[in-house]
This record gives C-alpha cells, structure tokens and sequence, in this order.
C-alpha cells in the first residue's frame, strides 16, 4: 500500500512539500526544518538518502538555515551536483543515543540497566537557534538510539526504574522540565522537538507526579499542581462551547452531554520526521482526503501507538486510520488519574479556594468514570474504544488498552474479574502479553509486546485480585528479557511475546536498544519479590 509514490521522484517533490507558513504564535525560535530550508526539506526527505527520515530533521544546519537554502536553489542546477554531498557540506547528522556504548559481558541484567542510567542522561540544554531541539534545563533520560530526546509517555515507565535506583533526584529534573514545558508551550509536547509542538502523547504528568510524591512525600509534589492544572486545561480547550455531537481538537461532547477526549494534532501535513511514508501513503489517498490522513497519522503519534489496527477502520490499511473519530478508553483513564491527583492536592494543601476546586475536578473525575464504566461490553466483558460520531463501541479491535481501567482502579470489582480472565485467556503468550492479536504488520499490534502496556496490564490484573496472573505474566516478560540480553548484550525497544526466538518487527524505523522504558518496568518488576529468580538468572 505503501508505494513509492515519491520515493527517489525529484518530480514529484514539489506535489509532496509542505507549504511555506508563518511560525505559530509562540513557537521557540529554534530551528524548525520542515519550513525553514525551503525546498531542500522535501528533496532531502523524499530522495531516500536517508532510510529514516528522523535523522534529517535532527541534523544541525552549519550555517542559518535561510542562508543553506538559497545556496541550495543555486547549487542544484550546477552539472554534478551529488545531493548527499550537499547535506554533508552543510549540516551535522546526530548520532544515535548511546552510540558507542558496549555492554560488560559479566553484568547482569539489573546490573547493566543500572549502569545505562548515566549513558542516556542529557545535560541541561543550551539554546541553538540551528537546533530542532527545545531546551530543558535539567537533566533528562532519553529512551536510546534514534530517540535522542525526551518523550513524553515514555518518561513515566523510566521513572519506574530511576525510584528503584534511588534517583528521586533525576525524576524531580525530569519533573521540573516538563512543567517548564507546560509553562511555556502549553503543554507537554510528544518529545523536546520543534516538529513535535503540534501534539502530546498520553498524559501521564499527573501519575508522574504520583509516583513521585509515593517516593518521597506528598508536599514534594505541591510544586507541579499549577502544572498540572494547566495541562488538564489544554486537552479540555474549548469544551465549555460544545454542544452535544460536537468535537474541538482534544474534546468531543456525546449526546449525552458527557465531555471526553480524543487524541488529535494541530497540524494536517506529514510528520517532518516520518516525512517520506507518510508522502507515499498520502500519494494514495484522495486529495480530498489527504489532509485527514495526515491529521490521523499525527493524531495516531499522539497516541504513542503508532501505528496499530486498533485505529484503522481496515485494519489491514493504514489509509483507513480514524483516530480522531475515536475516543480511546485509555487517554480517558489517564485524564481521570490527572482530575482525582489535582483534587487530592487540592485538599491536601488546603489553601483559600482549594476545597471548592477539588470538588469541582473530583466531579468531573466522576462524570468521566461513569462515562468509561459505560466503554465496558457486558457481552464481550471487556473495555473498547468508542466511535464518537455514532455512540459505537469498536468490539472487534480488542487490545490491552482494556488494561488501563484496571491500572487506575476504574473498573468495577466484576469488570475488572472478567477483564482479567480475558487478558489471562486470549493475551498472555509465552513471552508476557501480546498487544493485540491481530497481526496486521504494524507494530503496536501481534506478535509485539511493549514493556509500557505490560506494566499496566501485569499491575492492572494485580489491583485487581490477581496477583497469580501478575506474576506469570510478569515472570515470562523478564524471562525474554533476561534471554535477549544475554544473547545481544542489549534491552529493547519492543519484544516478540509469541515466538521467543524472533525479535520483534514492524513499524516505520528497525527495533531500537537502549532502552528508556525498558530499563525502568525491569527494575519495577525485578523489585517484586516473586520475581527474584527471573532477574538473577
């Protein structure tokens, strides 16, 4: 499906660029490369010299990025102009995180990932104007190699691991600069990019702010409660002008008067760092329907679940994505935790006012509970996504989302009983828990299993009564782990949890080491007792 629509075809670059525009209000004045360097952007991403299109968009331009391209218009129509040579000549390419680390041959598992903690750190950023990259001004850990920067969901499964290590220190500076983030944008961006400004990914501050108040004490995390509040204001823009059967980017408001959430983007053009499939598959796509697709592809970044046939009409075509007409049972979870955090700090400070807030935001957390309550199917016994537009709920797209009810403690006694008998029955392969079981190619569907989504679904099952479930599934996903580590000396990105002798696949980069959220939900796992001789062996 993915044709090369583009690829190589100079010709068709111009059909495929983005249109030139003027910054956002508000956008840094950091370099920005898909409206920055003119024409060269299209050219470099659709001509294949670079297989992912991640590394041009982090690249450093030498010189300002106006001046590269009015070189570029001059140089392209000399006899022997190489394009590569072009790029080399005038731009720094970034180097993978972590590159060049090699593992010690005698350390184990738990031995190693602590000793990674350090080598995917970043110092405090300075500001470069020729720089993709937003500035944080505390240290941050970044998941490893292509992704050299924070992210956002990412963030919260290494700060598992960074509490079993004693580093509160390092989850406070990552703390600090995502309200800072939130501050000064408006929200948490999907990751400390320019080209990432137009979305987010799941929100998980408030359970950050969780876990590190559980870690330390409660007053350690009064400080992000403005954060906080801010950020629950930007996926609840524009909710208060809805009426029913209406949607405002993050919001939709149901017949019933009820407001949830979707996941969305800003911005409808390709993603600058998939730049070249998206172009290919966007070349498909009637015009009409174009910009769309590109607003569904985004919204489906947002999502952190990019890509999976949990969000195509046909899940065997991307050009079928319907993120945007989806409310997903798990971002609803995730801005339920957000409500009842804020309320409890609300309380907990006590201030002039405070009582009345907390009441406000517990009441919404209510309203929101009931309505995810409602995304359980009786008959299937299991929590679905709901289309908005028709009240629909997607039975024939199971996944381990379900698991969020259970994770944040929404569900009922007998929902989460009955989840859990699902999860345990049709789930949990030899590896830990398979995401899907739809094997469409993409990669947030089967054979892979993430380590985020076993995090929520091994401690999901568990709050629920099934500590039993908990502990096969979390001894499985360790035992692959320890495996694969001893056979390549590395942590993954993703695993295959159906046939343990094969690495995980799909998607649109190769399977990443290093590995941010992997490391943390080991050493989360690894400190439950009855998983002592799984993390040793």
């Amino acid at each position: 499906m993915s044709g090369a629509w583009c690829a190589g075809l100079l010709v068709l670059a111009f059909a495929c660029r983005p249109s030139a525009r003027q910054p956002p209000p508000g956008r840094p004045s950091a370099y920005d490369p898909a409206h920055d360097i003119g024409t060269l952007f299209a050219d470099v991403q659709l001509s294949g010299i670079f297989p992912d299109s991640k590394e041009f968009v982090d690249a450093r331009p030498k010189a300002a990025p106006a001046a590269i391209a009015a070189r570029y218009d001059s140089a392209r129509r000399a006899n022997g102009f190489v394009l590569r040579a072009f790029v080399d000549q005038n731009f720094v390419l970034p180097a993978p995180a972590g590159d060049g680390y090699h593992s010690v041959a005698a350390q184990g598992m738990v031995a190693h990932v602590k000793a990674l903690w350090p080598v995917l750190t970043r110092s405090p950023d300075s500001t470069d104007p020729r720089s993709s990259l937003i500035p944080l001004s505390q240290p941050y850990v970044v998941p490893g190699g292509r992704f050299r920067e924070v992210y956002y969901w990412d963030s919260y499964f290494t700060m598992l691991g960074l509490v079993r290590s004693d580093r509160t220190d390092l989850v406070k500076n990552m703390l600090d600069n995502f309200a800072e983030l939130i501050n000064t944008l408006g929200h948490i961006p999907n990751g400390n990019r320019t080209y990432y400004r137009s979305r987010s990914q799941p929100p998980y501050f408030a359970a950050m702010v969780g876990l590190y108040a559980r870690a330390t004490d409660t007053a350690k995390a009064l400080p992000y409660l403005e954060a906080l509040e801010k950020e629950h204001a930007f996926w609840m823009e524009g909710a208060e002008q809805l009426t029913p059967g209406q949607a405002h980017r993050r919001v939709v408001k149901l017949a019933n008067g009820v407001v949830l959430n979707r996941y969305w983007d800003d911005a409808a053009e390709p993603r600058p760092e998939s730049y070249r499939p998206d172009v290919e598959i966007g070349q498909t796509v009637p015009e009409s329907l174009r910009a769309t697709f590109y607003r569904n592809a985004r919204a489906t970044a947002e999502s952190g679940w990019d890509f999976s046939s949990r969000w195509m009409r046909d899940p065997k075509d991307l050009r079928s994505l319907e993120t945007i007409d989806l409310i997903p049972v798990d971002l609803n979870s995730l801005l339920y935790n957000a409500e009842r955090t804020i309320a409890a700090l609300r309380l907990f400070r006590h201030g002039a006012g405070d009582s009345a807030v907390a009441q406000r935001f517990n009441q919404q957390a209510d309203a929101r509970r009931d309505a995810i309550l409602a995304m359980y199917d009786p008959k299937q016994r299991y929590f679905f996504d709901r289309r908005w537009r028709t009240g629909e709920l997607v039975t024939d797209r199971p996944s381990l989302a379900a698991a969020a009810p259970l994770y944040f403690g929404i569900a009922t006694a007998d929902q989460g009983k009955n989840v859990a008998a699902r999860l345990e029955r049709e789930f949990l392969k030899p590896g830990g828990f398979v995401t899907t079981n739809f094997a469409s190619g993409q990669q947030w569907d089967g054979p892979n299993g993430w380590p985020p989504l076993e995090w929520l679904t091994i401690e999901g099952v568990r709050r629920y009564g099934r500590a039993d479930l908990a502990d096969t599934a979390a001894g499985r996903w360790l035992t692959l782990l320890q495996h694969t580590y001893k056979t390549t000396g590395r942590m993954m990105e993703k695993y295959d949890v159906v046939n343990l002798r094969k690495k995980a696949g799909g998607g649109e980069y190769p399977t990443q080491d290093g590995f941010g959220w992997t490391n943390g939900v080991a050493l989360a796992l690894c400190a439950i007792a009855a998983q002592t001789q799984a993390c040793n062996n």
